[in-house]
């Protein structure tokens, strides 16, 4: 980036791609290739052997990928970034790159439903242990770890639950057992950044703020650069041992030369180059979109979620609102210690009929969608306990913060005036 900034807003627009160097286009081309022509056969082997870094396959990388890449990266204040095909493959990734059968990592239970259930049942057929813990006792999860941890996983906003997790207190628990600590941001981008607090990585879904219009999917994993993996050598050794996939590279020593960046390359020749997790070349170009308008979208999202809050708080068919700016005490602290700028754009409550009133509910709005997302420009609405969380039990659905009658709100850009008046009437209906 020839204009150097440490404001999002100017990052956003401007890290990681000034103009096309074949055509002088300003926006990112959408580079729709398969392959790429090697300029000779040492130039092949040379990337191949990872001598340099350039194109070789887009299932690997892609020009358009990378420019996602580099501004994500700058704007959360990592080393390096991998862009793929889902969310829900950032974190399984982010996981599998250090961690295989006998291992475990200890997990937040405030997470999205998805997430819970690839963590409590998919990553357990491939022989790794999920130990959930409550965050709201950081010390948790240290009681929590032993020899074959590998990391530490949480959302910075989780998905329903709201609250805030404590980044910097489980990431001294980690620094000090030599375990780090991935975020899921997804809720978050824009209004927190984990490694200022301590995180080691994040995985994030581009899917929601990110993209911000409801249009493509995509992922993200990115590298602090600040975990020092061969320190810890006995308990990463994916990283530290020859890897019999890559001729036998051991990877904190084969990319010293490029950087901290061990971690990002490992994820991105081996396990996207062997599981084909890649992101479309178009979904990138779509989320580059997103991205220049993401801070300014974050402040009106903000906005009208803290207006719907104190709307519904008031409200008599309502038990409870959900939402950081309500909350008290130890919650309250973290949200603001957290969450620069706003509270984010989520609002839950829970109805005084259960779940027959939230269906009434949902049921009765006309402005609001009722579908599975959050971060879109429209507003959005959900009752998680029959939809994301359905797959749940009910205490594992309690564990997250889902009660039966509780309803998810993602509060658009819609002027708020019409924001509230459709909520008047779906609380009508109950």
């Amino acid at each position: 980036m020839s204009v150097t900034s440490k404001h999002a807003e100017t990052i956003v627009l401007h890290a990681g791609y000034r103009k096309d160097s074949a055509t002088n286009a300003v926006a990112v081309p959408i580079y729709q290739t398969t392959s790429y022509q090697f300029d000779s056969a040492d130039h092949a082997s040379n990337l191949f052997a990872l001598k340099e870094l350039g194109n070789i396959y887009t299932r690997i990388m892609n020009p358009t990928s990378d420019v996602l890449e580099k501004r994500l990266a700058a704007l959360e204040g990592g080393v390096a970034a991998l862009a793929v095909s889902s969310g829900q493959a950032a974190s399984m990734m982010s996981i599998q790159n250090i961690a295989q059968i006998g291992d475990n990592i200890v997990s937040s239970t405030d997470l999205y439903g998805g997430t819970w259930n690839l963590f409590a049942n998919s990553l357990k057929t491939m022989g790794i242990e999920v130990r959930f813990v409550d965050p709201k006792d950081p010390e948790a999860f240290a009681r929590a770890t032993d020899d074959k941890t590998r990391a530490y996983y949480a959302e910075t906003l989780p998905n329903p639950k709201l609250e805030v997790f404590p980044i910097a207190e489980v990431a001294a628990v980690g620094n000090r057992l030599g375990v780090p600590l991935i975020m899921d941001n997804t809720a978050a981008h824009g209004l927190c950044k984990p490694f200022e607090h301590g995180a080691s990585i994040i995985a994030s879904s581009c899917t929601k703020y990110i993209g911000g219009h409801g249009n493509s999917i995509g992922g993200i994993i990115i590298d602090s650069g600040k975990f020092d993996w061969e320190k810890h050598a006995k308990r990463f050794p994916l990283l530290n041992t020859p890897d019999p996939s890559y001729h036998g590279a051991v990877w904190t020593q084969a990319v010293k030369p490029l950087g901290p960046i061990a971690y990002i390359i490992k994820a991105r020749v081996t396990l996207l180059r062997d599981c084909g997790q890649a992101l479309s070349p178009f979904n990138a170009f779509m989320f580059i979109t997103g991205l220049e308008t993401l801070p300014l979208r974050m402040e009106r999202h903000c906005q009208n979620a803290a207006k719907v809050a104190d709307f519904l708080k008031g409200h008599p068919k309502v038990e409870r609102v959900i939402y950081p700016k309500l909350m008290a005490g130890e919650a309250r602290r973290r949200a603001d210690a957290y969450l620069k700028g706003g509270y984010g754009g989520l609002c839950g409550f829970e109805l005084k009929g259960g779940v027959e009133a939230g269906k009434k509910f949902i049921n009765a709005l006309a402005l609001f969608y009722h579908l599975a997302n959050i971060g879109d420009a429209r507003s959005l609405a959900i009752h998680p306990a029959s939809t994301t969380h359905s797959q749940l039990s009910p205490e594992e659905q309690m564990a997250t913060g889902v009660t039966p009658g509780y309803v998810r709100l993602s509060v658009g850009l819609e002027h708020i005036d019409d924001i509230l008046a459709d909520l008047k009437k779906g609380l009508d209906a109950v």
